[in-house]
């Protein structure tokens, strides 16, 4: 054998030629333990990053699904029910379009009962119009109508400019709408969310910071739910 293999044994000549490496930067036994060790490290850690990611998509919808729970007080002065099919009734803007309960029907509906000489609701409509109309005006599956009570059609119009909404208001001049929802002597500030099917979800009494996002979130809730079952 030629004198190059006398000092290398051969399977350090193979090693030397076939891979071109020096014995000095081959990995030792303890570097390919801690190779081992750190590849079972990472799987283990992804797993648990995959196993905590799952859980918390879990929570997330599983809180999102859930809708908001209401209790209306006595006081509040409803003759209605949540999940009671809303009186049938004539909406009749100044203009004279006039639009029945039913042709709602397949939309999210909110009705804001409301009067010029309310101070509560001069505070409300402000936020309605900003947070709530001007949000989904927009979308075909939402109808946002303010009532005004017992006050005539040149009245309901200053009142609607003077305020500077847009959304609609219907008029109410002997109270019968009101009346269907309230008794007789109950406070006019309050608002009504009725889902697609003509059923009561929500509904408020007076102007309540935390009750008012509340049920900002259950019409946004109801859209969406509405997109998805298209």
């Amino acid at each position: 054998m030629g004198s190059g293999f006398k000092t290398w044994p051969p399977i350090l000549c193979f090693i030397k030629l076939g891979t071109g490496r020096k014995l000095s930067s081959l990995p030792s036994v303890r570097q390919r333990n801690n190779g081992t060790l750190n590849r079972k490290h990472f799987i283990i850690v992804r797993k648990l990053f995959i196993f905590t990611a799952a859980v918390f998509l879990i929570f997330v919808s599983a809180s999102y699904a859930q809708p908001v729970q209401q209790e209306i007080p006595s006081e509040y002065g409803y003759i209605v029910e949540l999940g009671q099919v809303i009186p049938d009734f004539d909406l009749v803007l100044p203009d004279g379009t006039i639009l029945n309960t039913k042709d709602l029907r397949g939309k999210v509906v909110m009705l804001q009962f409301t009067a010029s000489w309310c101070s509560v609701c001069r505070k409300e409509m402000p936020h309605i119009e900003s947070e709530i109309w001007q949000k989904h005006k927009d979308n075909p599956a939402f109808a946002l109508y303010g009532i005004d009570l017992k006050e005539p059609k040149e009245k309901v119009i200053g009142f609607q400019k003077e305020m500077g909404i847009t959304y609609p208001l219907a008029l109410d001049p002997d109270g019968d709408i009101f009346y269907s929802f309230a008794a007789r002597d109950a406070g006019v500030t309050r608002n009504v969310i009725i889902d697609k099917t003509g059923k009561i979800v929500f509904m408020t009494r007076l102007y309540k910071e935390e009750e008012f996002n509340s049920m900002k979130e259950v019409i946004a809730d109801l859209l969406i739910d509405s997109m998805k079952k298209k």
